[in-house]
Parts: C-alpha cells; sequence; structure tokens
C-alpha cells in the first residue's frame, strides 16, 4: 500500500516567522504571546515595548523578521498586517550538572522554547471575500443567502 502525503494549502495572504531554541521557559513566553493574538503590527510593537518581561524582546525580534518577510517576499504593506496566530511550543530541556558536596551533582534542568508568529494581510484578504461575492453573483449557479436586513427598507412606521 502506497501512502500519499496531503500537502497543506498555502494560504497567500499570511506570512510567518519561527524562532527555536529560546532559553526561556514556555509559560513566560505563553504569557506575552497572549497580549498580542490577534492585535495588529502596530499597536503590538507599542504594547512590547513597553511591557516589563524579558520575553518581550525576542518576541518583538521575531515580529519584526516576520512583518520583513512580509514586505520582501510577498510585498504586503506592514499597516495592513495583523498577528492572526501565535503560538509558543515546548522544546528541549538543557540539563547541566551542578557540583554539591561529598561528591554529589545537583541536576539543573533549563527549558526551551520555540515561537511562531503568523502574520495576516486583511486588505487583501477583505478584497478578495468580495470578489468572490461578486463572481458567485455573476454565476447563476451559485446562490448566497442574504440576510432579509440587506436587501429591504425597514421603516419603523410602517406596517
Amino acid at each position: 500500500m502506497i501512502m500519499i502525503k496531503k500537502r497543506k494549502r498555502r494560504d497567500l495572504f499570511s506570512v510567518y516567522a519561527l524562532r527555536q531554541h529560546i532559553c526561556m521557559s514556555p509559560h513566560k513566553a505563553r504569557r506575552v504571546v497572549d497580549q498580542i493574538r490577534g492585535r495588529s503590527y502596530e499597536e503590538t510593537l507599542m504594547i512590547l515595548e513597553l511591557m516589563p518581561y524579558r520575553a518581550c524582546y525576542p518576541i518583538l525580534k521575531l515580529i519584526y523578521s516576520a512583518a520583513a518577510n512580509a514586505r520582501h517576499n510577498m510585498g504586503f504593506n506592514e499597516a495592513d498586517l495583523i498577528i492572526s496566530k501565535a503560538e509558543v511550543n515546548q522544546g528541549t530541556t538543557v540539563k547541566k550538572l551542578k557540583p554539591q558536596a561529598r561528591g554529589r551533582g545537583y541536576l539543573i534542568k533549563r527549558s526551551t522554547c520555540h515561537i511562531t508568529i503568523v502574520l495576516k494581510n486583511i486588505s487583501l484578504d477583505k478584497k478578495s471575500k468580495y470578489e468572490e461575492y461578486n463572481i458567485c453573483l455573476k454565476n447563476q449557479g451559485c446562490r448566497k443567502k442574504m440576510k432579509s436586513t440587506d436587501m429591504t427598507f425597514h421603516s419603523m412606521y410602517s406596517k
């Protein structure tokens, strides 16, 4: 039996940046990432520059990198970008031995994390939904049901 792998369909409106093996607890990085998820690019930069946590600096560099990818590779404008997905995963744990008294060793565990930031261009996304709607109306085979309030005029004095 032959296994066929399905390829993930690339989203044409999103760009991502990934940084791995950051020497930081994933729990501490998630505390910062939860604050910026779903916000615009410019608002995120202001939030990260003013937050007092150590996790802000690597996340800020990662967002700059994702925005540079969007500008250089896809030609997106930074004002139209939002953070559609931001996740923190646990990385490998670095284990060290610290010498103790009487020849013993004390194990020190340093946790690491992987951070993924996905930026999405909302201007193209809105435009494509509008174009899809117009194409759907032109074709007779596709019928989209609209809300009753879209087509009719409601007056508070009418019966």
